[in-house]
């Protein structure tokens, strides 16, 4: 235990009042859970620190006194900030939650915290230019930092910070742009795909990036990775010279050029730069407008990267802060600047009429998902129709509200246009129930923490019904019969078939055998056709299968909104509803 605890304990027993307490040394070590004599070194070292004044009884019958010098509230206030600065944040709640009773602690505490985010401008010395800054709270770590092992939206999102692509998918545009490539071209039967890569393009550590860094990056992405999907049909990876890379192919793919632009195929140095691949993974070289500068003590740090091939950030420098997710209430009283589903910290001097808001429906959908490879309730389509009647979308929306903006009927909103929901029908229920012959078994269920407010009311819908559930940790997710889930498909096409063949997701874990070998011939098929509207055709016969079928319910599409201070300029919410780092600036005000 600190010192600072040790002061703050005490006062939690005996400070509050006028003057000094009468307190005896057994009563302190108890309190302090040590022996007598430690007792007194602490009480030393409390006086010396000039935090309490000890007065020894003398005598018999004379008891000692300890008076306080140090106002609880302010200590607390000051040792709490102190904590969250070192990166503790979950220490820090915990100290105001331990010693802050009888105090208003807690409110200027997330005041304080409130004000440590957003989009800073700092002044440097007289003559230097001011240090533009972002620093947002999340909650939840990145996984991997590993381009070929991303899954997550924010890892995706922070892998595009510091690594580029061959290609880019621009979403104003609608079209693939060059990116490291300035060129590519493919030859009539899509077969063998060619690309020529910019010159003088620089990884963060100087190197200069050529052929041979692409070739690495794409044989090292075709073994155990997960993301492997990408490149399933790739026959051969071939150099021809510095700037030329050749891909050949054992089938056609028509959108192998759009595979390029996922943040999965993100090109690192050759052989990482001449570092053990365990420690390049500690402070990874890529190519992109951000470097990471430092992880650790619950801080990611990236710093802009000033020979950035596409022009110098105009942001100096971002940084992450990592919030234990139990403190996920608390955070949820800040107005945060993080993500597209927050908003950013309301500036105490500008009125929220004059901010900036940005909205727009997020590209996927919150599922629930059967597992339909395991045994159990879950096989018979009867009971997973039954399920799907039974939850009903508009109803979570109208009751729980928040980010969830309009009922999914399939993976993307624009599906909702012509579509209605039909009405609870409780005897057509009661019949599939039947049917199914469900015999009250209890299914595992399982949810990210952030689905929280969903799976508690799917559970209890399904308790309505009779259908017992019971929550598995979010670990045990491949465990499970059923699930939530949530699927952001930024970059169209390539971003739903990912769904289907990424190692780690959902639906290629929870299918059976037949259902997988069906949907990847559908996938093959879907790329070798010429037209997207014929490619969207395809790949919508898995939807609608998976669908008809109810071995996954759409439930709802998410809003992405954010407010921005008038000086915040540049800023667009991504595909994956963040905000894009490069593009944001912030505008001199008198």
């Amino acid at each position: 235990m600190l010192l600072d605890e040790r002061y703050l304990t005490l006062y939690e027993r005996f400070g509050g009042g006028a003057g000094p307490i009468e307190v005896t040394l057994e009563e302190l070590s108890e309190l302090l859970y040590c022996t007598p004599r430690n007792a007194k070194l602490i009480l030393k070292k409390l006086q010396s620190e000039q935090l309490i004044e000890w007065l020894p009884g003398v005598g018999r019958g004379h008891r000692s006194r300890i008076a306080f010098h140090a106002a609880k509230e302010p200590y607390l206030l000051e040792f709490a900030a102190h904590t969250a600065e070192q990166g503790d944040y979950k220490r820090a709640f915990d100290l105001i939650t331990q010693y802050g009773n009888g105090t208003n602690a807690r409110n200027k505490f997330l005041e304080w915290l409130d004000n440590q985010f957003g989009y800073k401008k700092e002044e440097t010395g007289e003559g230097e230019q001011c240090r533009d800054s972002l620093i947002f709270p999340v909650l939840k770590a990145p996984v991997t930092l590993d381009p070929a092992d991303l899954l997550y939206s924010f890892d995706s999102h922070l892998i595009r910070q510091i690594f580029d692509r061959l290609l880019r998918f621009d979403e104003q545009l609608e079209k693939i742009v060059p990116m490291l490539a300035h060129s590519w071209s493919s030859n009539p039967d899509a077969t063998e795909w060619t690309f020529y890569l910019r010159k003088g393009v620089r990884f963060h550590n100087g190197q200069e990036l050529t052929s041979r860094d692409v070739q690495f990056t794409f044989q090292r992405l075709q073994g155990d990775t997960a993301n492997s999907w990408l490149l399933r049909e790739v026959k051969s990876i071939e150099t021809i010279g510095s700037r030329v890379l050749r891909i050949k192919l054992n089938r056609v793919n028509r959108i192998f050029d759009r595979f390029m632009c996922s943040a999965a195929a993100g090109i690192l140095p050759f052989e990482f730069a001449g570092m053990d691949e365990e420690k390049f993974w500690d402070q990874p070289v890529g190519t992109g407008p951000f470097q990471l500068a430092k992880w650790m003590n619950g801080r990611i740090r990236l710093n802009a990267y000033d020979a950035y091939f596409q022009g110098r950030p105009y942001l100096d420098e971002v940084e992450v802060v990592i919030m234990p997710e139990d403190c996920s209430q608390e955070l949820d009283k800040l107005a945060k600047v993080h993500h597209s589903l927050d908003t950013m910290r309301m500036d105490r001097e500008s009125t929220q009429e004059e901010w900036q808001e940005i909205e727009k429906i997020c590209q996927g959908c919150v599922l629930l998902n059967w597992n339909v490879a395991a045994q159990g309730p879950q096989q018979s389509e009867s009971f997973r129709q039954a399920v799907r009647r039974i939850l009903h979308p508009q109803e979570m929306i109208d009751e729980l509200g928040g980010e969830r903006a309009i009922p999914a009927f399939g993976f993307r909103p624009q599906q909702n246009d012509s579509q209605e929901l039909e009405p609870i029908q409780p005897e057509r229920i009661r019949t599939l129930l039947r049917e199914s012959s469900y015999g009250g078994e209890s299914l595992r269920f399982a949810f990210h923490p952030k689905y929280e407010e969903d799976g508690a009311w799917v559970m209890n819908r399904l308790a309505d019904w009779g259908i017992q559930t019971e929550k598995l940790p979010y670990d045990c997710l491949m465990q499970a019969d059923f699930c939530i889930s949530g699927l952001v498909f930024p970059e169209d096409e390539v971003c739903e078939i990912e769904a289907y063949e990424h190692r780690d997701c959902v639906m290629k874990n929870f299918f059976d055998s037949e259902r997988t070998e069906w949907i990847i011939s559908r996938i093959d098929m879907a790329v070798a056709v010429d037209s997207m509207n014929e490619r969207r055709l395809v790949l919508k016969e898995i939807e609608e299968r998976l669908r008809e079928e109810a071995v996954v319910s759409f439930l709802h599409h998410r809003r992405l909104s954010t407010y921005l201070h008038p000086s915040v300029r540049g800023v667009n919410l991504n595909p994956l509803g963040w905000i894009d780092f490069k593009d944001v600036w912030l505008e001199e005000h008198d």
